[in-house]
Protein backbone atom coordinates (compact mmCIF):
# COMPACT_ATOMS: atom_id res chain seq x y z
CA UNK A 1 0.00 0.00 0.00
CA UNK A 2 1.80 2.84 -0.98
CA UNK A 3 -1.16 5.39 -1.56
CA UNK A 4 -1.30 6.73 1.68
CA UNK A 5 -1.96 3.87 4.37
CA UNK A 6 -4.87 1.85 4.99
CA UNK A 7 -7.17 4.43 5.75
CA UNK A 8 -6.83 5.44 2.11
CA UNK A 9 -7.19 2.03 0.81
CA UNK A 10 -10.27 1.52 2.98
CA UNK A 11 -11.73 4.71 1.43
CA UNK A 12 -11.10 3.64 -2.09
CA UNK A 13 -12.30 0.41 -1.67
CA UNK A 14 -15.20 1.22 -0.50
CA UNK A 15 -16.53 3.99 -2.59
CA UNK A 16 -15.80 1.07 -5.56
CA UNK A 17 -18.21 -1.24 -3.64
CA UNK A 18 -20.99 1.52 -3.24
CA UNK A 19 -20.05 2.99 -6.96
CA UNK A 20 -20.61 -0.89 -8.88
CA UNK A 21 -23.65 -1.74 -6.36
CA UNK A 22 -25.39 1.53 -7.39
CA UNK A 23 -24.67 1.85 -11.19
CA UNK A 24 -26.07 -1.90 -11.00
CA UNK A 25 -29.18 -1.31 -9.13
CA UNK A 26 -28.77 -4.24 -7.35
CA UNK A 27 -30.27 -4.99 -3.79
CA UNK A 28 -27.15 -6.32 -1.80
CA UNK A 29 -24.47 -8.69 -2.62
CA UNK A 30 -23.59 -12.03 -1.59
CA UNK A 31 -20.29 -13.76 -1.03
CA UNK A 32 -18.43 -17.03 0.47
CA UNK A 33 -16.75 -16.57 3.52
CA UNK A 34 -14.51 -19.96 4.28
CA UNK A 35 -12.75 -19.23 7.82
CA UNK A 36 -10.12 -17.50 5.73
CA UNK A 37 -8.27 -13.65 5.97
CA UNK A 38 -9.48 -13.45 2.44
CA UNK A 39 -12.86 -13.86 2.47
CA UNK A 40 -13.34 -12.36 5.90
CA UNK A 41 -11.86 -8.86 4.69
CA UNK A 42 -14.16 -8.56 1.37
CA UNK A 43 -16.90 -9.02 3.91
CA UNK A 44 -15.97 -6.31 5.94
CA UNK A 45 -15.35 -4.24 3.19
CA UNK A 46 -18.87 -4.84 1.73
CA UNK A 47 -20.34 -4.16 5.38
CA UNK A 48 -18.60 -0.58 6.10
CA UNK A 49 -19.74 -0.21 2.06
CA UNK A 50 -23.14 -0.63 2.34
CA UNK A 51 -24.00 -2.12 5.91
CA UNK A 52 -25.23 -5.15 7.20
CA UNK A 53 -28.18 -6.04 6.04
CA UNK A 54 -27.54 -5.58 2.43
CA UNK A 55 -24.11 -8.64 2.92
CA UNK A 56 -25.63 -11.68 2.97
CA UNK A 57 -22.55 -14.57 3.25
CA UNK A 58 -22.40 -18.04 2.82
CA UNK A 59 -20.38 -21.09 4.44
CA UNK A 60 -20.37 -23.84 1.88
CA UNK A 61 -18.31 -26.69 3.52
CA UNK A 62 -18.13 -29.96 1.33
CA UNK A 63 -16.92 -33.18 3.93
CA UNK A 64 -13.07 -32.27 3.50
CA UNK A 65 -13.91 -28.69 5.21
CA UNK A 66 -12.89 -28.84 8.98
CA UNK A 67 -15.23 -28.15 11.54
CA UNK A 68 -13.16 -24.76 12.64
CA UNK A 69 -13.83 -22.79 8.87
CA UNK A 70 -17.47 -22.84 10.17
CA UNK A 71 -16.93 -21.91 13.57
CA UNK A 72 -14.46 -18.70 12.78
CA UNK A 73 -16.73 -18.00 9.63
CA UNK A 74 -19.60 -17.58 12.33
CA UNK A 75 -17.56 -15.47 14.92
CA UNK A 76 -16.51 -13.28 11.76
CA UNK A 77 -20.21 -13.02 10.81
CA UNK A 78 -21.40 -11.85 14.09
CA UNK A 79 -18.79 -9.57 14.64
CA UNK A 80 -19.80 -7.72 11.40
CA UNK A 81 -23.31 -7.93 11.88
CA UNK A 82 -24.44 -9.60 8.60
CA UNK A 83 -25.99 -12.44 8.24
CA UNK A 84 -24.25 -16.08 7.84
CA UNK A 85 -26.14 -18.80 5.79
CA UNK A 86 -24.54 -22.67 5.47
CA UNK A 87 -25.66 -24.55 2.23
CA UNK A 88 -23.70 -28.13 2.24
CA UNK A 89 -22.10 -28.62 -1.18
CA UNK A 90 -22.08 -32.62 -0.50
CA UNK A 91 -25.25 -33.53 -2.66
CA UNK A 92 -24.64 -31.43 -5.64
CA UNK A 93 -20.92 -33.17 -5.42
CA UNK A 94 -22.81 -36.32 -4.97
CA UNK A 95 -24.63 -35.60 -8.42
CA UNK A 96 -21.44 -35.24 -10.33
CA UNK A 97 -19.76 -38.63 -9.28
CA UNK A 98 -23.28 -40.25 -10.73
CA UNK A 99 -21.94 -39.28 -14.18
CA UNK A 100 -20.72 -41.70 -16.18
CA UNK A 101 -16.69 -42.24 -16.18
CA UNK A 102 -16.26 -39.92 -12.92
CA UNK A 103 -12.79 -39.84 -11.53
CA UNK A 104 -12.12 -38.37 -8.13
CA UNK A 105 -8.44 -36.57 -7.71
CA UNK A 106 -7.85 -34.21 -5.60
CA UNK A 107 -7.24 -31.97 -8.56
CA UNK A 108 -10.58 -32.81 -9.76
CA UNK A 109 -12.82 -32.44 -7.28
CA UNK A 110 -10.83 -29.28 -5.53
CA UNK A 111 -11.91 -27.62 -9.20
CA UNK A 112 -15.47 -28.83 -9.00
CA UNK A 113 -16.19 -27.82 -5.61
CA UNK A 114 -14.69 -24.16 -6.43
CA UNK A 115 -16.94 -23.89 -9.29
CA UNK A 116 -20.14 -25.52 -7.24
CA UNK A 117 -19.52 -22.90 -4.63
CA UNK A 118 -19.47 -20.01 -7.02
CA UNK A 119 -22.59 -21.67 -8.76
CA UNK A 120 -24.53 -21.38 -5.44
CA UNK A 121 -23.37 -18.17 -4.74
CA UNK A 122 -24.83 -17.09 -8.63
CA UNK A 123 -27.79 -18.65 -7.84
CA UNK A 124 -28.89 -16.50 -4.59
CA UNK A 125 -27.20 -13.56 -6.86
CA UNK A 126 -29.51 -14.55 -9.34
CA UNK A 127 -32.58 -14.53 -6.88
CA UNK A 128 -32.08 -11.78 -4.98
CA UNK A 129 -30.69 -9.22 -7.17
CA UNK A 130 -27.61 -9.46 -5.49
CA UNK A 131 -24.00 -8.57 -6.91
CA UNK A 132 -21.47 -11.70 -6.38
CA UNK A 133 -18.33 -10.10 -4.75
CA UNK A 134 -15.34 -11.83 -5.38
CA UNK A 135 -12.66 -12.92 -2.42
CA UNK A 136 -9.19 -12.99 -4.77
CA UNK A 137 -6.14 -11.25 -4.16
CA UNK A 138 -3.25 -10.40 -6.41
CA UNK A 139 -0.80 -12.65 -5.43
CA UNK A 140 -3.17 -15.47 -6.05
CA UNK A 141 -4.39 -14.26 -8.85
CA UNK A 142 -1.14 -13.57 -10.72
CA UNK A 143 -0.10 -16.52 -9.81
CA UNK A 144 -2.95 -18.57 -11.47
CA UNK A 145 -3.91 -19.95 -8.40
CA UNK A 146 -7.44 -20.34 -8.65
CA UNK A 147 -10.25 -21.71 -10.88
CA UNK A 148 -11.62 -20.72 -13.35
CA UNK A 149 -15.26 -19.44 -13.34
CA UNK A 150 -14.72 -20.78 -9.49
CA UNK A 151 -13.34 -18.65 -6.49
CA UNK A 152 -11.85 -16.43 -9.79
CA UNK A 153 -15.84 -15.38 -11.14
CA UNK A 154 -17.36 -12.36 -9.73
CA UNK A 155 -19.35 -9.16 -10.25
CA UNK A 156 -16.83 -7.21 -7.84
CA UNK A 157 -13.36 -7.81 -6.66
CA UNK A 158 -12.49 -5.30 -3.88
CA UNK A 159 -9.13 -6.90 -3.14
CA UNK A 160 -8.15 -8.15 -6.17
CA UNK A 161 -5.62 -5.23 -6.43
CA UNK A 162 -3.84 -6.06 -3.02
CA UNK A 163 -1.00 -8.15 -2.22
CA UNK A 164 -1.82 -10.79 0.11
CA UNK A 165 0.26 -9.28 3.13
CA UNK A 166 -1.92 -6.44 1.95
CA UNK A 167 -4.54 -8.21 2.88
CA UNK A 168 -3.59 -9.02 6.37
CA UNK A 169 -2.90 -5.49 6.72
CA UNK A 170 -6.30 -4.92 6.42
CA UNK A 171 -7.64 -7.32 8.27
CA UNK A 172 -5.64 -6.02 11.33
CA UNK A 173 -6.82 -2.39 10.81
CA UNK A 174 -10.29 -4.03 10.74
CA UNK A 175 -9.52 -5.36 13.96
CA UNK A 176 -10.65 -8.80 12.54
CA UNK A 177 -10.87 -12.29 14.59
CA UNK A 178 -7.60 -13.22 15.95
CA UNK A 179 -7.80 -16.62 14.70
CA UNK A 180 -8.72 -15.46 11.01
CA UNK A 181 -5.60 -13.96 11.07
CA UNK A 182 -3.32 -16.94 12.92
CA UNK A 183 -4.67 -19.50 10.51
CA UNK A 184 -2.38 -20.93 7.59
CA UNK A 185 -4.09 -20.00 4.33
CA UNK A 186 -5.63 -23.09 2.86
CA UNK A 187 -8.35 -23.10 -0.28
CA UNK A 188 -10.22 -26.44 1.94
CA UNK A 189 -10.14 -28.40 -1.00
CA UNK A 190 -8.79 -31.36 0.79
CA UNK A 191 -7.98 -32.90 3.90
CA UNK A 192 -4.78 -30.51 5.38
CA UNK A 193 -4.74 -28.75 2.35
CA UNK A 194 -1.97 -25.27 2.77
CA UNK A 195 -1.27 -22.70 0.18
CA UNK A 196 1.89 -22.24 0.68
CA UNK A 197 2.75 -26.03 0.65
CA UNK A 198 0.96 -26.29 -2.77
CA UNK A 199 2.42 -23.10 -3.89
CA UNK A 200 5.68 -24.24 -2.75
CA UNK A 201 7.04 -20.74 -1.17
CA UNK A 202 5.65 -18.41 1.52
CA UNK A 203 3.42 -15.97 1.02
CA UNK A 204 5.87 -13.30 1.90
CA UNK A 205 8.56 -14.83 -0.33
CA UNK A 206 5.48 -14.94 -3.05
CA UNK A 207 5.06 -11.35 -2.81
CA UNK A 208 8.61 -10.18 -2.71
CA UNK A 209 9.82 -11.67 -5.70
CA UNK A 210 5.86 -10.35 -7.80
CA UNK A 211 7.24 -6.39 -6.26
CA UNK A 212 10.54 -7.17 -7.46
CA UNK A 213 9.08 -8.42 -11.07
CA UNK A 214 6.90 -5.70 -11.53
CA UNK A 215 9.38 -2.93 -10.93
CA UNK A 216 12.16 -4.75 -12.95
CA UNK A 217 10.27 -5.20 -16.13
CA UNK A 218 9.29 -8.71 -14.97
CA UNK A 219 12.86 -9.80 -15.83
CA UNK A 220 13.50 -12.84 -12.80
CA UNK A 221 16.78 -12.45 -10.65
CA UNK A 222 17.32 -15.61 -8.90
CA UNK A 223 15.83 -18.73 -8.12
CA UNK A 224 12.73 -18.15 -6.58
CA UNK A 225 11.77 -15.04 -9.17
CA UNK A 226 12.62 -17.66 -11.54
CA UNK A 227 9.92 -19.95 -9.98
CA UNK A 228 7.11 -17.53 -9.24
CA UNK A 229 7.95 -15.98 -13.18
CA UNK A 230 7.28 -19.46 -14.10
CA UNK A 231 3.62 -19.49 -12.82
CA UNK A 232 2.88 -16.01 -13.90
CA UNK A 233 3.57 -16.68 -17.56
CA UNK A 234 1.92 -19.89 -17.14
CA UNK A 235 -1.08 -18.81 -15.74
CA UNK A 236 -2.00 -16.04 -18.35
CA UNK A 237 -4.78 -17.90 -20.15
CA UNK A 238 -6.34 -17.10 -16.74
CA UNK A 239 -6.10 -13.24 -16.97
CA UNK A 240 -7.64 -13.04 -20.55
CA UNK A 241 -10.96 -13.49 -21.64
CA UNK A 242 -12.32 -14.08 -24.76
CA UNK A 243 -12.74 -10.27 -25.92
CA UNK A 244 -9.23 -9.82 -25.18
CA UNK A 245 -8.20 -12.92 -27.35
CA UNK A 246 -10.16 -11.50 -30.32
CA UNK A 247 -8.69 -7.83 -30.25
CA UNK A 248 -5.19 -8.52 -29.54
CA UNK A 249 -4.42 -11.95 -31.81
Amino acid sequence: MTDGGCGCVLGRIEQMIRRTYWEAGAEGVVLGVSGGVDSAVAAALCVRALGPDLVLTLSLPSAVSAPEDLEDATVLCRQLGCELRTVPIEPVLAGFRSMPDFIETPYLLGNLMARTRMAVLYYHANRDRRLVCGTSNRSEYLLGYSTKWGDSAADLQPILHLYKHEVYRLAAELELPARILERPPSAGLWTGQRDEDELGLSYEEIDRALAALADHGWKAEGAVEEKVLARVRGSAHKRLDAFTLLTEG
